[in-house]
Formats: structure tokens, sequence, C-alpha cells
């Protein structure tokens, strides 16, 4: 092989399942090993054997905590893997909770399922605890030698607690993977730390093509869209992801309601997931901005207000619709593929007074997306349920940086780039971007093929 190469076996094509392989003649080191999602072919991708050889593999580096970055990290191990996993320590914390929530759901669709579709889990709970034995950790702004030829140092990406950019060093090159990279500002999290002088670039693209609306405009619909909701007596409906998202919709109730410019009525976080990682989030605070750390030496509790109700096993969250409107319930999942959110929709999707708030983006085949069309109807879970409630959008909340903030982050360092390659979004959104860097920055910009390997010389 060259001297040194990158192949990527994931996140091109679609904007879920990372998996890049970077390697030296002494060297192999994969960032990420995320899931499909949002595909009628997931589960079939997903369960296939990588396609290289994972005993060969010393490192693996985790930019963060989605599944789609972490989810076959487990059924790498249980193929062979027995190098360093490496991340913060917030990411390592998440995806311990994660990892196993996933490991439970896996196997109570395999008990559920009908015989001839039966997913069987992905990996085992053995498989897990090895996982987390090769698992160490590293901080931002920490620089680690890795093997004979690499050192690796870490920046805050800004998109979810304790998401790295990691910037590979390979005889006087420097490599960045950036993750996914944050929505800054953003409501909890510090800014996405600047890269100014990286030769290689792997960015995001799942805004690629289009940018969010001005932090003032979100906030402003936000509240609207409650108080519109609440006057209506109708159930906002807030299908979320239980990492960031529900965090961030949580403080933004906590600011509204304390501010007294939205009436106080019964908040259900639905989402025992979530929740856990509402645990996670309130021992981190050093990772939030300075304006939210204030508040909390303040003494605000930023996750916590009267009304708040946490519900834990499945009868509690059936029962929900009986307690009278107005309402607000957060439950996931974000892309309504699964999970208590599916029970909530089928519920108040039918009626004209209630809203389904969608607050991130919604993957091509998932139910969210559907609904985000604005259909008569759906069918959820078998059945025909119509579409009269409200259906609303707003993706400035999204925990990615949009077309204008990518372009941005690589302007920092566009003096010293050889090649950027764009991943992480629908072929669309990261060819878009890949030609707004050549046409705006004049960089090499390109849109990589899944299982080449390209030389970086």
């Amino acid at each position: 092989m060259d001297e040194l190469q990158i192949t990527f076996w994931g996140g091109v094509g679609t904007v879920t399942g990372a998996n890049f392989l970077l390697e030296s003649s002494k060297t192999k080191i994969l960032v990420d090993c995320g899931l499909l999602q949002g595909t009628t072919e997931a589960y079939e991708e997903n369960k296939k054997s990588f396609p290289y050889d994972v005993k060969s593999v010393g490192y693996l580096f985790v930019t963060h905590a989605h599944m789609d970055h972490i989810g076959r990290v487990c059924k790498l191990v249980k193929e062979g893997f027995v190098g360093v996993i490496y991340s913060t320590p917030e990411t390592k914390e998440l995806a311990s909770v994660m990892l196993i929530d996933a490991l439970k759901v896996m196997d109570m669709n395999s008990k559920n399922g009908e015989e001839e579709s039966v997913e069987v889990p992905l990996y085992s709970i053995d498989d897990y605890k090895k996982t987390f034995e090769l698992w160490k950790t590293v901080s931002y702004h920490t620089e680690t030698k890795i093997g004979d030829d690499f050192s690796v140092y870490l920046k805050d990406a800004g998109h979810i607690l304790g998401s790295s950019m990691y910037e590979f060093k390979y005889k006087g090159k420097k490599i960045v993977f950036t993750g996914d990279s944050g929505n800054s500002p953003a409501p909890l999290l510090k800014d996405t730390e600047v890269i100014n002088d990286a030769d290689y670039m792997v960015v995001d693209s799942v805004y690629g093509d289009r940018n969010h609306e001005s932090k003032e405009e979100r906030d402003q619909r936000f509240r609207q869209i409650v108080t519109e909701t609440i006057k209506n007596n109708g159930a906002l409906v807030i299908p979320a992801f239980s990492l960031e998202r529900t965090q961030v919709v949580l403080y933004e109730l906590n600011n509204l309601i304390e501010d007294k410019k939205i009436p106080s009525v019964p908040v259900f976080l639905d989402s025992p997931l979530g929740q856990k990682v509402t645990d996670i989030y309130s021992r981190f605070t050093k990772d939030f901005n300075a304006e939210v750390e204030g508040e909390i030496r303040g003494g605000d509790n930023i996750f916590k207000f009267p009304k708040l109700v946490i519900t834990h096993g499945s009868r509690d969250s059936q029962e929900i619709k009986n307690t009278p409107n107005p309402k607000i319930i957060i439950a996931g999942s974000g892309m309504s593929a699964g999970g208590r959110v599916q029970w909530h929709e089928a519920e108040f999707l039918p009626d004209p007074q209630s809203t389904i708030l969608l607050m991130g983006y919604q993957a091509i085949g998932t139910l969210g997306r559907e609904i985000q069309n604005k259909p008569k109807e759906v069918e959820i879970k078998g059945q025909t349920v119509s579409i009269k409630a409200r259906i609303e959008m707003i993706s400035g909340y999204s925990s990615h940086k949009d077309s204008d903030g990518i372009v941005a982050m690589v302007e920092n360092t566009a003096k010293t780039l050889k090649k950027v390659f764009v991943v992480m979004g629908e072929p669309k959104s990261s060819t878009f971007l890949a030609q707004r860097l050549r046409d705006e920055l004049d960089v090499d910009a390109i849109y990589p093929e899944r299982g080449r390997a390209y030389n970086l010389g």
C-alpha cells in the first residue's frame, strides 16, 4: 500500500453509518463505527461482516456517542477487534448507556417479532462488557502517541456532550476528522473549536445544502408554537433524540417557564434513556458554555421545573393521554423510527388542536420524514392514522452545522488544505457542499466513494 491512505467504509451515500479507516504501513486506525439507520436495508447492512480485517486494526477513535457513530462498536469487538478504543470520558459514559439500551431494544424486538422476520441482536452482553474493557479515555487539548508513527490531539466539536474532533499527525501531515461539527452557538455547549492548520479534512454534511433559522427566529418560533398549542388546548408532541435534543428542550422550557413567557402546564419526559443521559449531562457542567455555567452557579437546576413529570414504565407512558390538555410530551425517538413517541403520535396526529414539533433531521425512510412531508395519513404499528394535527419543523435546534457554518469552518484552514472529504450526508447535500467549497474557497473538495482507498500524499 501507499504510505498513508484513507478508506470510507460507511458514512458515504448516507447520513449514517460512520466508519473510516486511516492506515499507514505500520498502523491501522478506525474513526467511528456506527449503525446505518433510516433505510429498509439498514439491518441487513449492519449485520454484514466488516469489509476489512478487524483483527489487524489497532485503534478505534470515537468522535461522539450518537448511534450512527457508535452502534457497531460492540459488533466490531465481537468480530475480533482487540485494540484500544479511545474517546473523551463524556463520550464513554454516554456510549455505555446508549449501547446497553440498544441491546435491550434489539433483544425485545427479536422476542416480539414474527419467526421469519426476527432481527437477531448485533452483539451480546458479553461483547458489550469486553468493549468497555478495551475503552480508554483522553481529554480535550491532550496529545497522545499512537503506535510508532501517529499522534492525535483532541478538540471540542461542540456537537453533543463530549464530542471530539481528532487531529492526527503523521510525518508532518495533519489529518482532521471533525465528526459531527456543532451548530454553534449552541444553547448548552461551547462553540466548535477552530481548525487552522489541516492538510486533510473529513467533514460532515447533513445540512450541506441548506441553512438553519437564526437563533432569534428559532427561539421565537419555539415559544410561539408552544404558546399557540397551549392556547388551542392541545398536546405538543416533540419527538426528541435522547442524547442532546432532549436536554436542550428541557433547558429551553425551563427558561420559558421561569421567565413566565409560557404558561406552566404538565411536561412529560417520556424517555428512560433520555433521563439517564440528562443525569450524565448534569455531571459534566464544565463542558457547558459560559452563560449556562453562570445559571448553574446561580442555583438554577436547568433541567427541572414545576410540573415536569418523569415517566418510567410503559404503563405510565400510555396513561399520559389521560392527563387533560394542554400538555407537552417529550419522547424518543427523534426520527419517530421507534420508541414511545409512536403511540403519542398515533394518539394526537388525528387531533387538529394538537401539534407535532420536529426539531431535527429526519432521515429518508423514517416515520419522522413521512410526517414532515404532511401526508393525509401514515401507518403506525400496523394502524392507519389520519393527520389533522399541526406539523411544525424547526431546524435551528439541530446540533449540526448548516452549510454556511461548515464553509466557515473549512475557510479557517483553507490555505493549508490539500483535500477535503465531504461525508455523512445525503448525496445531494454532500455534492452540493463539495461544490461550494471548491467554488468559494478554491479547495480540492470531493465526495468520496465507499470502499475506495485515497492516498494522502
